[in-house]
């Protein structure tokens, strides 16, 4: 692994550094920034009314939020100080329509299916969370979005009851994972890779530089 000698970084790995995520896919991301951190699941319930926001790029940048201020709050409360709390949320879009992970078999074929030979996006909320350093009890908060178009290739019925017996959907966003054998029902991509697979890796990079000027 190859670690960067930046200052910022070198006093960021000095921190305690939370990631609100279990997902193996944003643990392995995050390895490859070279950074320490440990993980803390979260307990918020995505239940969020979809209908309450006006675009998926909204609604991801809350979910995003209320995971890791979950976590921020819960580890204060139990005498805790973590210096950062990074939490994020990946979704697929569909025009307007957000498919978050299938319920069942059925609907990862449904959505498979609605995904066929079209163009959807993928967006990936994250959300830092720090203590104040103004003396106040609000914490330091910064959220932002990642944004990558996708194009499918037209999947036949055998080929998505083939790829859905795999189990492989049934924890993925949109009923498919780009990091795996997922990416063969992918055309191309147009935006940051990493996204896709639920962390994009040069945004969160570059939020945290911002965040630890």
């Amino acid at each position: 692994m190859v670690v960067l000698n930046v200052e910022w970084l070198n006093q960021l790995n000095t921190k305690k550094v939370i990631l609100a995520s279990t997902s193996p896919r944003r643990r392995e991301i995050m390895d490859h920034l070279a950074i320490n951190y440990r993980i803390v699941a979260t307990t918020f319930e995505e239940n969020l009314d979809k209908a309450l926001f006006p675009h998926p790029t909204d609604y991801v940048k809350e979910n995003a939020l209320q995971k890791a201020l979950e976590v921020y709050s819960r580890l204060k409360a139990n005498g805790e100080s973590p210096d950062l709390v990074i939490g994020a949320d990946t979704v697929v879009a569909l025009g307007p329509k957000i498919l978050e992970k299938p319920r069942s078999v059925q609907g990862a074929i449904d959505m498979l299916t609605s995904l066929s030979g079209s163009t959807h996006m993928v967006y990936t909320g994250v959300a830092l969370i720090a203590p104040p350093v103004d003396g106040s009890d609000k914490p330091r908060i910064l959220v932002d979005v990642e944004g990558t178009e996708v194009k499918m290739q037209v999947l036949t019925k055998e080929l998505i009851e083939a790829y859905v017996a795999t189990g492989e959907p049934m924890d993925k966003a949109g009923a498919y994972g780009y990091q795996t054998t997922g990416c063969l029902l992918v055309k191309g991509i147009n935006g940051c890779s990493w996204n896709v697979i639920g962390l994009p890796a040069s945004k969160l990079f570059f939020m945290l530089q911002k965040f630890m000027a």
